[in-house]
C-alpha cells in the first residue's frame, strides 16, 4: 500500500539526485505496471519532459533512432544486449578496425575516473581520449540518437564490465536501487560522483542500515504503509523501529555508497554448507553472446548446475557457419557441436570461480523465460521457485548421477 505521500516524497528526493530538465525527450519502454517505470514517468511529468513510448521492447533500437531521446531508464539486460551486439559487429570487422576499437576501449577505461567525475583527462591522456572519441566512441553514441545525455539502470545488478565499457565510451549509466515497497527508489549514483560497482548513496530523506546478517534495511517517507490485508507479512517486513527489511544482502563503503551482494532468500547453501550467491555467476554466464538467460541451481546439492537459454540470434549465425539447420530449436540444441560451444562458454566462466562456485552440468532450454510464462518479473528478475517447478524434470536429470560427481 503506497500513499500519495510515499510516491511524492520519492519523486522530489529523486529529482534532487538526478539531472532531469524540462524541454527534453525521454524514451519509455519498461512496463508501466511496474513501480520503477511508473515513478520515472512521474519524474518526467514533474519536470515537463516529452515522453515517447516505445512500441515494444523488441523495437527499442528502431524507436531510439526515430525519437533520438535525451535519456531513458532500463534494466541491465538491455545494456548487456547492446554491448553483445556491438562486440559481435566488431568481431567481424576488418583487422585494422578491430585494433582501433580495442585501442579506443583501453584508452576509455584508462580515463574512467575522469569520465565518472565528468572531467577531461589532462595532457596526453586527454588527447588520446579525444582521438578515441572521434574514431570510435562518437559512433557508439550516435546509435543512441545523437542527443543522448545519460541513462539510469535499475531492477537488477548492472554487470561491472558492462558499466565500465559504456562509461569508457562516454555513455553515462547511473545505477540505482529500490523496491516496489519503497516507492521505489532508495539509492542512486549522483552525476559527477558515480562509483562503479555500487548503486549509489541513499537519496535525501532515506536511511540505509546493514543488519547483523548483512541484510539491507531502509527507513524513510517512501516506505509503504504495509501489505493490503496481510498484517503478519507487514510485521515481518517492517520492524517496530520502522526499518523495512529489503531481503537483499549488501554493504556500505566508506563514502556511504551501497553495494548489493545478493538476495537473502536466493543465497544457495550447498550440501557441504558453503554459501553461494547465484546472481554474480549468472551475470558472468550472460556476458557470453551465446547466452540470453541463466539460472544457477544448487541449493542443498553437492555441486552447481545451470539452466541456460541461448541467445538464438547469435547461435543461429554460428550454427549456419557449422552447416547446421536452425529450423528446430530442440534439434539444434542437441547437436554435439552446439553442446561443445556451450561447454567452452561455461568453462570460460568457471575459470574465474572458486571450485564450489563452478558449474558442473547445464541444460539448454529451447524457449526464453517470459513475463507471460511467469518465469520473470516485469524488470527481468528470475522467479526461481517458478523455474524450479516448471523445469523440475530437467533439473532432476542434471543430478541423477550426483554421487558420481562428488
Amino acid at each position: 500500500m503506497l500513499t500519495h505521500g510515499n510516491i511524492a516524497s520519492n519523486v522530489e528526493a529523486s529529482l534532487e539526485r538526478l539531472d532531469i530538465r524540462g524541454g527534453r525527450t525521454a524514451l519509455s519502454f519498461l512496463p508501466l505496471s511496474h513501480s520503477f517505470e511508473r515513478t520515472v514517468d512521474y519524474l518526467y511529468f514533474y519536470r515537463g519532459l516529452t515522453i515517447a513510448y516505445a512500441e515494444s521492447v523488441q523495437t527499442v533500437a528502431k524507436n531510439i533512432a526515430e525519437v533520438r531521446p535525451h535519456m531513458f531508464v532500463s534494466v541491465p539486460r538491455i545494456y548487456e544486449k547492446i554491448l553483445a551486439k556491438l562486440r559481435e559487429t566488431v568481431a567481424t570487422a576488418p583487422v585494422l578496425r578491430r585494433k582501433i576499437f580495442h585501442w579506443a576501449e583501453a584508452v576509455g577505461r584508462a580515463c574512467l575516473e575522469y569520465r565518472l567525475r565528468r572531467k577531461r583527462p589532462p595532457g596526453l591522456l586527454g588527447l588520446r581520449l579525444a582521438l578515441a572519441d572521434r574514431l570510435v566512441f562518437r559512433r557508439i553514441r550516435a546509435v543512441l540518437g545523437g542527443r543522448f545525455d545519460y541513462a539510469v539502470s535499475g531492477g537488477a545488478p548492472l554487470p561491472r564490465d558492462v558499466a565500465e565499457f559504456f562509461w569508457a565510451a562516454g555513455v553515462e549509466i547511473y545505477e540505482g536501487y529500490g523496491l516496489s515497497e519503497t516507492s521505489p527508489v532508495l539509492t542512486v549514483n549522483p552525476r559527477g560522483a558515480a562509483r562503479l560497482g555500487t548503486v549509489g548513496p541513499p537519496i535525501p530523506g532515506v536511511e540505509i542500515e546493514i543488519a547483523a546478517d548483512g541484510e539491507i534495511l531502509a527507513r524513510g517517507p517512501n516506505i509503504m504503509r504495509g501489505y493490503h490485508n496481510l498484517p503478519q507479512e507487514t510485521a515481518e517486513a517492517i520492524d517496530d523501529r520502522g526499518w523495512f527489511h529489503t531481503g537483499d544482502i549488501g554493504q556500505l563503503d566508506e563514502a556511504g555508497y551501497l553495494m548489493i551482494t545478493d538476495r537473502k532468500k536466493e543465497i544457495l547453501v550447498n550440501a557441504y554448507g558453503k554459501n553461494v550467491a547465484p546472481a554474480p555467476i549468472e551475470g558472468a554466464l550472460k556476458s557470453s553472446r551465446f547466452i540470453e538467460q541463466a539460472v544457477v541451481i544448487g541449493d542443498r546439492r553437492k555441486f552447481l548446475s545451470a539452466l541456460l537459454v541461448p541467445d538464438f540470434e547469435h547461435l543461429a549465425v554460428e550454427a549456419r557457419k557449422m552447416g547446421l539447420s536452425t529450423d528446430d530449436r530442440a534439434v539444434l540444441l542437441d547437436q554435439p557441436r552446439v553442446r561443445d560451444l556451450y561447454e567452452r562458454e561455461v568453462a570460460a566462466v568457471n575459470e574465474g570461480l572458486a571450485r564450489y562456485e563452478q558449474i558442473r552440468k547445464f541444460d539448454l532450454l529451447p524457449a526464453e523465460f517470459t513475463i507471460e510464462g511467469g518465469e520473470i518479473t516485469p524488470t527481468m528478475k528470475i522467479k526461481r521457485r517458478v523455474v524450479a517447478e516448471k523445469y523440475g524434470a530437467a533439473i532432476d536429470a542434471l543430478y541423477r548421477e550426483e554421487s558420481a560427481d562428488e
